[in-house]
């Protein structure tokens, strides 16, 4: 299938695809974005409450104590190295942006925390900046809907589908696999069997496969 029917029925399964992060500024959702890494937004959600209440702006976030951001975020993973994280972030943008957060990618991706797929996801969402964030669900399911390479990279996967996909479509695109990916095609029990693009997929194949070896 092309990219285009690929999107348009992605866009009739999941008609609410779009940011599950609870954010009300570009401060928090640069926050959200950056505890994101390697855990669900659900379990983001639950923590930033408490930590916006502590840190209501960049400026208090920089100016806090590392055991209370700690504290605020331990029940995610790699919660050390995001508060850690979290400080270093806020005070560059206090001392190299005089405060105020960037809004451009090339200047996002040098603060600390903020990948190349978190500054596509903050310019995506609060600038309305074409760009396609890459994460673990959009990599897998571009690869299973043989968009790209097996074996392409991060940076490759992105490269790809921004050469496939309408430059107006990228951030749709974006918020629609990760809702296939997370919803559907799952990385350990994917939910093949009412999916439209089992017949074409080689993950499906190959399991079918197995299956039949094991019968």
């Amino acid at each position: 299938m092309k990219p285009e029917a690929i999107l348009k029925q992605l866009a009739r399964e999941f008609p609410e695809a779009g940011c599950e992060l609870h954010y009300k500024s570009l401060y928090q959702l640069c926050v959200a974005v950056l505890l994101s890494a390697q855990t669900t937004d659900v379990s983001v959600n639950q923590v930033t409450p408490a930590l916006f209440a502590h840190f209501p702006d960049v400026k208090s976030l920089a100016e806090g104590e590392l055991d209370v951001i700690e504290k605020d975020i331990k029940r995610l993973g790699l919660y050390r190295n995001k508060a850690k994280n979290l400080l270093g972030f806020a005070q560059s943008v206090m001392n190299n942006y005089q405060g105020e957060i960037p809004q451009d990618i090339a200047q996002l991706v040098k603060l600390p925390g903020i990948g190349r797929k978190c500054a596509n996801v903050i310019a995506s969402e609060y600038f309305h900046t074409p760009a396609l964030a890459v994460d673990t669900h959009v990599e897998r399911v571009s690869k299973r809907l043989g968009l790209v390479s097996k074996d392409a990279s991060v940076g490759q996967v992105e490269k790809t589908l921004c050469k496939k996909i309408p430059k107006e479509r990228w951030i749709d695109a974006h918020h629609l696999f990760i809702f296939f990916g997370r919803y559907r095609c799952k990385a350990k029990s994917p939910l093949c069997m009412d999916c439209f693009y089992k017949d074409e997929c080689r993950e499906y194949r190959q399991r079918q496969k197995k299956d039949l070896k094991r019968n």
